[in-house]
């Protein structure tokens, strides 16, 4: 897997991060894991080995590719 760095809106060049895989265009996302069991109480269909990251809406609008 080839990952290309997208964007960050972290200002210390941490996460949140988005990457693209360039064989597939699928997002990798790099960011704080979720851990509350609240609040991942309320997630669906979870697999095991599958985590959860919380992404701000502000990177996601800016770099996310809009196709």
């Amino acid at each position: 897997m080839t990952l290309r760095f997208i964007g960050t809106t972290s200002d210390n060049g941490g996460c949140p991060t988005l990457y693209e895989v360039v064989e597939t265009g699928d997002i990798v996302v790099q960011g704080d894991q979720l851990t509350d069991p609240t609040d991942l109480a309320q997630l669906r269909d979870v697999k095991d080995g599958e985590t959860f990251v919380v992404i701000p809406r502000d990177l996601l609008t800016r770099f996310a590719p809009k196709e």
